[in-house]
């Protein structure tokens, strides 16, 4: 106001020919860019998209993007590591034409498994889908969904699995899927603890979304153009019209909508460790600081410790919920458990309290079911209608003989009794 004034009274003041300092331009609301109006957020990722990738006149490959504004091709092929790729010993593919030519099929045969052609890049209808869909109900409420690919798909993500995934390691903290660990394992670090803490991750697979699939392949050293190839691959979204589980609103089908890791695809679950690879590095850096250990085997997280880190529980376990948030994943406050030694200790199905062992209720469960069985015959006993009763009962024996080899034994023993004969 004063230097206002004192303009209008004595005239600006001599700047003794230097220029007026340049006034700030104030971005408009939107910008136009011939007939085509952007508002200022997309203009900045298209501006961003123009400096960073390169433009070309000729088509340089198959279902390249042109982009219309300059009547020229986007060239997403150029931009791959060799290096990296060659450290895991993996295919050097640049092009849908180099992925289809190593998947062994038509390249118009790999486009129709994207759904490149169709709208946000997913089937229109069930019919269209290249998965199967089905509920599950969870053991506390809510449905789970599965998602298991149709033979095509699901041989590509075998190949996909077998040729470049299996070749990358996971962090040492995951023990779920990956070679040589098993639940055994992932509960090994937390036997004899003073306390152990229990937490889960909401819709892990769902929630790692079609841009962090893609991310993965481009660090493994892949061009742009391979990489969404891949990710489209491996990844689903589901069709407009969903059928819902009873009793279920739309909000359910939300998180399933967008393209994500489909939980029931042979690639999904080393996607998902790697995807969560920052989540394992950060988690165990902050295991290591208070004294404690973390295991993480899919979405369950366990840390375990002795009587300092159960006094700092306080101030630990909002520091996890900070990192699990800042990793882009969802922390279950419900499913959080904190069991001290006093009760009965149970990671991943094992009881650490003393010793890795199974636990007794599922022992005398799965006791009385063979029993029955061995009496009344197996029909009697599959309550919950096992496509394959016989593998289902083997799988759990298996596991218990794992932790327990002399109950294991009994049970086997029982298991030999059962007449299958008349079974369906």
């Amino acid at each position: 106001m004063l230097r206002w004034l004192f303009s209008l009274l004595f005239g600006s003041r001599d700047d003794g020919g230097r220029p007026a300092p340049a006034q700030r331009r104030k971005r408009p609301k939107y910008w136009r860019i011939g007939k085509i109006k952007l508002s200022r957020f997309q203009y900045g990722r298209r501006n961003r998209k123009l400096q960073r990738d390169e433009l070309v006149r000729e088509k340089p490959y198959a279902f390249a993007f042109r982009y219309p504004l300059h009547s020229k091709y986007i060239d997403r092929s150029g931009s791959g590591d060799s290096e990296k790729l060659a450290r895991f010993e993996l295919p050097d593919l640049r092009t849908p034409d180099d992925i289809a030519q190593w998947l062994g099929m038509p390249l118009g045969r790999v486009a129709w498994l994207t759904h490149i052609t169709e709208r946000q890049f997913r089937p229109q209808s069930l019919s269209e889908a290249h998965y199967t869909f089905h509920w599950m109900p969870k053991k506390f409420g809510g449905a789970r969904l599965i998602e298991a690919p149709k033979p095509l798909m699901r041989k590509v993500q075998h190949q996909i699995l077998r040729g470049i995934l299996d070749h990358v390691p996971a962090h040492d903290a995951a023990h779920g899927f990956v070679k040589h660990r098993s639940v055994l394992t992932n509960a090994a670090p937390h036997v004899g603890q003073r306390v152990v803490l229990r937490m889960d991750l909401e819709n892990f697979y769902a929630n790692i979304r079609f841009s962090r699939v893609a991310a993965i392949f481009r660090e493994l050293g892949y061009s742009r153009e391979a990489a969404l190839w891949l990710a489209r691959l491996c990844t689903s979204g589901l069709p407009p019209r969903m059928p819902l589980p009873e009793g279920r609103g739309a909000n359910l089908v939300r998180n399933y909508t967008a393209r994500h890791l489909p939980q029931g695809a042979p690639t999904s679950p080393a996607l998902a460790n790697f995807s969560a690879y920052s989540l394992d590095v950060r988690l165990t850096g902050l295991a290591n600081s208070f004294h404690a250990n973390y295991t993480r085997y899919a979405d369950d997280l366990t840390f375990s410790g002795g009587d300092r880190f159960l006094r700092s529980l306080r101030v630990f376990i909002p520091l996890v919920n900070q990192i699990i948030t800042q990793e882009r994943f969802i922390a279950q406050p419900a499913k959080r458990r904190v069991i001290r030694d006093n009760q009965r200790q149970k990671v991943t199905g094992v009881v650490v309290n003393q010793k890795p062992n199974c636990d007794r209720r599922e022992f005398d469960e799965l006791k009385a079911i063979l029993h029955n069985s061995v009496r009344f015959g197996p029909a009697s006993q599959n309550r919950h209608d096992h496509e394959d009763f016989y593998a289902h009962l083997n799988g759990r024996i298996a596991h218990i003989a794992q932790l327990n080899p002399q109950r294991g034994e009994k049970l086997r023993s029982m298991f030999r009794q059962i007449n299958w004969a008349n079974s369906p």
